[in-house]
């Protein structure tokens, strides 16, 4: 019985020693936990709206180290890792007994190192708390560390840590920014060749860089395909065909694209490492890339700067700041979209949008392009020359500037930029000044991103799109009244797409207008077909002239291999909507075939006050306003001519109210023929007969 006593106490006093080694134990690794914290230092991205990587930011110490996860990496790489590096990775908890035996024993009989027992647990461990020298402690420490790691986190999280900081050869860390560097794409889909030489690399990363010692790289990739058991994670024949393969002998640098947006989402929100944009990285390498063509060619000290939105989303997909970021005789770190310059003539389409929409014009109108004198302001064309009677279209498509004026006049500038807050956006006129004429010719300051957003509504049926600021700032459609009314916006595009292109430029289906500032400062411009908009500024960053610079010279061959080289087919323009026609001249109103005021700013027709005249809708038209559903729309009324304030009168029922304005909207009370009449002060009257269907 003593003898079994004994024995009890023993054994009890063994478990309370084991026991309170645990807790020991427990107590050193919770006082002593292995540094994971450091390895959250990796490099900020900055993604396009799909994920893919447009720039990288390198750590504070210089590091390219993006951040990879086993989802990042080819399944068959990883196969290939485990198969070389540590086959009972998923087996062992972070120390590999059967490794260390085999390395002790090669070290007896051998005298020296024969092959290695690190665990990948083990070489996170050394990665993430880096020791000078290899010494038994540091050995030590690595497998005490591989157990603490092995107790904290899952094995996926420990290949994701060995997948971020494995050492590729200079500052390149982690098996993306190797394969970004060395292959030029990211590890989702490796050859066997590739993946293979991104295993070797890191156990010797300086003396195997294949871009400094290539036959070094190659013999350690045959290494690895050797490897009986990386051969049999491949399949057969894999690895004898990969050994044939050549080893890439240069480095790629990472992707470097939208440098200003990538600066703009760093400054916005420092501590977050990856930043998701609007961007799309195939419309970005493709401006870019016509950008750095352009450069070439413009000269030294010449910037431009593009960009390119979608018209219904409001998203911004490609953004140029300047034609070289790092080029500092041309101010390349200057953001040229955020930055006010003069318009030039990019402004007049919406000049033209709204005399459509108020019925003062029609495509076919005779309007005069001779000298005139505005209260003392002589506006002139580029070219110094007149064309004498032209068509509203042919004014709009040659960009002649006394017809745009005279238009301005007659529709107001104050309205024209009450219509540009629609759209939120708000041209920055001359310190003290009101709106006056010059707004049509390029008298204000906007922006190239602000212009842009102006004709989203032309491409959007008259509906602006808020385009944010491509990082953080939220895009979308502007809820509130249209720019401009459909039919005007149609008529606009009608004349724009008809515009010719530069020299050597393909006619792609798109509407454009180009504009050049007063002296030669800016070139401008901007198109769109039925879904996207595209602007273009060229100039100097400093706003001193440049001789020969013109928007149709300079701007305009940069629009169209934007469009050409952003990989986006091109979209039909919005078809017509319902009243958009082309009206020949001898079919046109008597007071629309010629364009001209008299004196008190009313219009007249053969030198004498024109009365009114109802231009839309025309006499007998069937108007589709939703009656046959149920859920009739308002109809939208116009008229030429007559004198202020008019009444209207529907099947002889007058409208509520008297109007100044030489538009009305009338909602019928069902479908069918009504009568509809106008009558203004001096008592004159117009009447047409439609058919609301």
């Amino acid at each position: 019985m003593k003898r079994w006593h004994k024995i009890a106490i023993g054994s009890a006093a063994g478990i309370v020693l084991a026991g309170a080694a645990l807790f020991a134990l427990d107590a050193a690794d919770k006082a002593y936990p292995p540094p994971l914290d450091r390895a959250n230092a990796v490099s900020a991205e900055v993604l396009d709206a799909d994920g893919q990587l447009l720039r990288a930011f390198a750590t504070s110490e210089g590091r390219w180290r993006l951040k990879t996860a086993v989802s990042d990496v080819d399944p068959q790489f990883l196969r290939m890792l485990i198969a070389y590096e540590d086959q009972r990775f998923y087996d062992h908890g972070g120390v590999d007994p059967w490794a260390l035996g085999r390395a002790a024993m090669q070290l007896v009989g051998n005298g020296r190192i024969v092959s290695g027992a690190s665990t990948l647990s083990m070489q996170v461990a050394r990665l993430i708390e880096p020791r000078e020298g290899r010494s038994l402690s540091a050995k030590l420490l690595q497998l005490v560390r591989a157990v603490q790691i092995e107790r904290r986190l899952s094995k996926e999280q420990i290949l994701d840590l060995y997948l971020t900081h494995a050492p590729y050869g200079g500052n390149l860390e982690g098996a993306r920014a190797a394969s970004l560097a060395y292959f030029g794409k990211e590890p989702r889909r490796l050859t066997v060749a590739e993946a293979a030489l991104l295993v070797a690399l890191p156990q010797l990363p300086e003396r195997r860089r294949p871009d400094r010692n290539l036959k070094t790289a190659e013999a350690a990739r045959k290494r690895v395909l050797d490897r009986v058991a990386v051969a049999e994670a491949v399949g057969d024949g894999e690895a004898e065909r990969a050994e044939g393969v050549a080893v890439p002998s240069r480095r790629m640098q990472l992707p470097a694209l939208a440098a200003h947006v990538a600066e703009a989402a760093l400054r916005k929100e420092p501590d977050v490492l990856k930043h998701q944009t609007t961007l799309k990285k195939q419309v970005q390498q493709g401006l870019e890339s016509v950008a750095r063509a352009a450069a070439m060619k413009l000269g030294p000290k010449l910037s431009l700067a593009m960009v390119m939105a979608d018209a219904q989303t409001g998203a911004i997909v490609g953004e140029v700041g300047s034609a070289d970021y790092f080029d500092a005789s041309r101010s390349g770190w200057i953001d040229m979209t955020r930055v006010n310059r003069s318009p030039g003539s990019t402004l007049k389409p919406f000049i033209y949008g709204l005399a459509f929409e108020q019925g003062l014009v029609s495509q076919e109108t005779i309007i005069e392009d001779r000298p005139a004198d505005f209260f003392g302001y002589r506006p002139r064309n580029f070219d110094m020359s007149y064309q004498g009677d032209v068509t509203v279209r042919e004014a709009l498509q040659l960009s002649l500037n006394v017809p745009a004026v005279k238009l301005l006049d007659a529709v107001g500038p104050s309205r024209l930029m009450v219509r540009f807050r629609r759209a939120e956006v708000r041209p920055v006129l001359p310190p003290n000044e009101t709106p006056g004429l010059a707004i049509g010719l390029g008298g204000v300051g906007i922006t190239l991103k602000d212009l842009v957003q102006l004709y989203t509504a032309l491409a959007n049926r008259g509906q602006p799109a808020r385009l944010g600021d491509g990082v953080t700032g939220a895009p979308g459609k502007l809820d509130g009244e249209p720019l401009l009314e459909p039919v005007a916006v149609w008529s606009v595009a009608d004349i724009l797409s008809g515009v010719i292109p530069p020299a050597g430029a393909p006619q792609r289906g798109i509407a454009y207008k180009t504009g050049t500032s007063y002296g030669y400062r800016d070139a401008w411009s901007v198109g769109y077909d039925g879904r996207y908009v595209l602007g273009v500024w060229v100039g100097r960053p400093d706003n001193s002239a440049v001789p020969g610079l013109t928007g149709y010279g300079t701007a305009a061959p940069i629009l169209f291999e934007g469009f050409a080289k952003s990989g986006i087919a091109t979209t039909p323009l919005p078809r017509p909507p319902a009243g958009a026609v082309r009206i020949a001249q001898s079919e046109l109103p008597i007071s629309q075939r010629r364009f001209a005021l008299n004196a008190n700013g009313l219009l007249v027709a053969s030198g004498r006050e024109a009365a009114p005249q109802i231009i839309y809708p025309p006499e007998g038209a069937h108007v589709d306003l939703g009656a046959g559903a149920g859920n009739l729309s308002p109809l939208m009324l116009k008229l030429q001519g007559g004198r202020a304030p008019f009444r209207w009168l529907a099947n002889g029922k007058p409208l509520p109210d008297l109007s100044r304005r030489r538009t009305q909207q009338w909602l019928p009370d069902g479908g069918g023929y009504s009568k509809l009449t106008v009558i203004d002060s001096a008592g004159r009257a117009a009447s047409v007969g439609v058919f609301i269907d």
